[in-house]
């Protein structure tokens, strides 16, 4: 039976950093959980794509669908820096099920965030409670990296707005029920952000969901496709209340989003780096363990360091969540050397393992198969390289 979490004390919607003491007993609470709970079923759940009902329950009755917002919706009100903690330490086991509350928690950041009072009121503390779960539901067939592409609309219609478009690769699509969903409301405006919004959008009549993706890797949690058709709900569920604003609501969202992510990639590389060390100290050739040998560890000296840097660049810039301030830079930083450290670790300890790495007996080539998907999702790595450079460059003008 998993333990719920308490609630941190906090005034306002401040994240100030937790007590250590308090920390300690949160992430300890995290790894019971994890050993008892989830360890044992990983391998059935991951081999056969099977959404994990009952680790779902567990996680909400430990409150990890309100993780980050306050507590006065109540939710857990924890800082980025210790949900940064919570994930990664999650992830270092099992990737798949810390993506079930990342993409909710995005979701609930946006009304948070940018939500009118009454909104807040309304939503958010389901949204805490678990009882209604669901996350951001942004990508569409033609439109990705280039979120202003987007082809779904939303057209006033007295008290409601009719939306008509398609959703792709989205997660929670079929085990959840409610998005923020991003629209446009002008499809003219000129730049074409200006034209975009963001709706709250319960699962309903007009509202159907598509094929459940057969993926590589991430297996457990559905990515699907949400197809709009005549789709009506109350104009009241405009984020905020004011049409033109859900490019930045959005995207605002994402930092949060890019945290995680790199959180998950410190887990998957930190991971990787605890199997390969384990094997390499009981697998034996020439007449020593092949931790002995120096090609491995050099192989272990450079997963290390990868794993440690990304775990400082993450809880940077997690840290920068925390007071407030504009994190783009270092939650692109944190987000794509992580990811990449993700990739490089598992890709490194596959080697280690030899010819036992491509058996599904053994766990690192879940590894290697949920890795790349961090190098993808909440933003390519390649669109991180560039938001870094820009935001660089601007503070770094002569």
């Amino acid at each position: 039976m998993a333990t719920a979490l308490a609630p941190q004390n906090l005034g306002d919607t401040a994240r100030t950093a937790m007590d250590p003491d308090e920390e300690r007993a949160f992430l300890d609470a995290i790894d019971k959980w994890v050993q008892k709970e989830v360890r044992p079923v990983v391998m059935h759940h991951d081999h056969g794509d099977i959404w994990p009902a009952e680790l779902v329950a567990q996680m909400q009755e430990m409150g990890l669908f309100g993780a980050t917002i306050g507590q006065e919706y109540g939710g857990l009100g924890l800082p980025a820096v210790t949900y940064a903690k919570i994930v990664a330490h999650i992830a270092s086991y099992w990737m798949a099920i810390t993506g079930i509350f990342n993409s909710h928690l995005i979701m609930a950041c946006a009304v948070e965030r940018f939500g009118t009072p009454l909104q807040k009121a309304k939503w958010l503390p389901k949204f805490a409670s678990g009882e209604i779960r669901g996350g951001l539901a942004l990508t569409e067939p033609n439109a990705g990296t280039d979120l202003q592409a987007i082809r779904t609309t939303a057209v006033r219609d007295g008290d409601e707005y009719v939306i008509n478009g398609t959703k792709t690769w989205i997660s929670n699509g079929i085990n959840g029920s409610c998005f923020a969903l991003l629209v446009k409301t002008d499809p003219k405006a000129d730049p074409r952000y200006k034209g975009m919004s963001l709706m709250i959008a319960p699962k309903g009549p007009g509202f159907t969901t598509g094929k459940k993706f057969d993926k590589l890797g991430y297996h457990a949690i559905d990515s699907a496709e949400l197809i709009f058709e005549d789709y009506r709900i109350p104009a009241d569920n405009l984020i905020g209340g004011v049409e033109g604003q859900g490019f930045f609501q959005a995207t605002g969202g994402l930092e949060l989003g890019r945290i995680n992510v790199a959180a998950r990639g410190v887990g998957l590389a930190e991971g990787s780096l605890r199997l390969a060390t384990e094997y390499a100290q009981m697998r034996q050739t020439m007449g020593k363990p092949i931790a002995e040998h120096q090609a491995i560890q050099l192989y272990l000296g450079e997963m290390v360091t990868r794993a440690r840097a990304a775990r400082l660049l993450t809880f940077d810039a997690a840290e920068t969540y925390d007071r407030g301030e504009r994190c783009d830079m270092q939650a692109g930083m944190a987000k794509y050397f992580a990811s990449e450290a993700a990739v490089e670790n598992s890709q490194t300890a596959m080697r280690i393992f030899g010819g036992y790495s491509y058996s599904k007996e053994y766990e690192i080539e879940r590894f290697y198969r949920d890795s790349m998907l961090m190098c993808i999702g909440e933003g390519t790595n390649e669109m991180q390289r560039m938001i870094v450079a820009k935001q660089w460059l601007k503070e770094h003008r002569i």
